[in-house]
């Protein structure tokens, strides 16, 4: 379970990038963070990875402090970025296993190429270096690193961009399938049309703070895309 309380970052120059949020996602949910750029959403994933240190409240992974019990909080976490960061001059599968070793598991070749095909990678593409992956390629090869290292929480940080419709649309099943795992999943994203086809609860961002959550038997009725044009146009109080 990923868990926000009254989490707060207000930069030295005194911006207000997340103001007071309160979430939760539990277990086996898949929960979209809506929001235009500058809006939080990056800064709340970044808080939960501790790559930053909030003014004030808590993110929990699990129960763990992300700051007070970063390295067990991190042990039970996955994440990955709009840019998938790869080395380069490895092949996928030789990433693979270079993250599986920082994970301190040493699995057969088999296991790498089972979870390569698990995320739709080709056959042809194992053993090539990622220097000449597309982006889509570079994301699954991402997502195979998050299921090799299986934790129950995931953040992703804008997965689609850039990807064409068919690896969108098999990375969205992958969630599907992570989600009947158990998992719990916060997807950062502009990506409306991927929210109304697989997420449980959408939450809209601005200028840092929550201001509208739907849960999915109250979404599927509604015009999404009207709803949140609409928060975007609104004055803040």
């Amino acid at each position: 379970m990923l868990q926000a309380i009254d989490l707060t970052k207000r930069y030295e120059d005194g911006s207000l990038a997340l103001d007071a949020l309160n979430l939760h996602i539990e277990e086996g949910e898949i929960f979209f963070l809506l929001g235009a750029n500058g809006a939080g959403k990056t800064t709340t994933l970044n808080l939960f990875l501790n790559f930053i240190r909030p003014t004030s409240g808590q993110a929990l992974i699990d129960g763990r402090d992300s700051v007070k019990q970063s390295l067990e909080a991190k042990r039970l976490l996955s994440y990955i970025s709009e840019n998938v960061m790869l080395y380069e001059d490895l092949s996928a599968r030789e990433n693979l296993e270079f993250f599986a070793r920082l994970n301190r598991k040493n699995p057969p070749k088999e296991t790498y190429y089972n979870l390569m095909r698990t995320v739709g990678l080709k056959e042809t593409d194992f053993e090539k270096h990622v220097k000449y992956f597309s982006k889509g390629m570079r994301q699954k090869v991402g997502l195979a690193c998050v299921l090799q290292k299986d934790t129950p929480n995931i953040l992703m940080d804008e997965p689609t961009t850039g990807l064409d419709p068919k690896s969108a649309a098999e990375l969205m099943d992958t969630l599907l399938q992570l989600k009947q795992k158990g998992k719990s999943i916060l997807l950062c994203t502009h990506d409306l049309f991927r929210a109304r086809m697989i997420a449980d609860r959408i939450g809209i961002m601005k200028e840092g703070r929550m201001v509208m959550l739907r849960r999915r038997e109250e979404f599927m009725n509604e015009d999404i895309e009207r709803i949140y044009l609409d928060y975007m146009q609104e004055v803040p109080q």
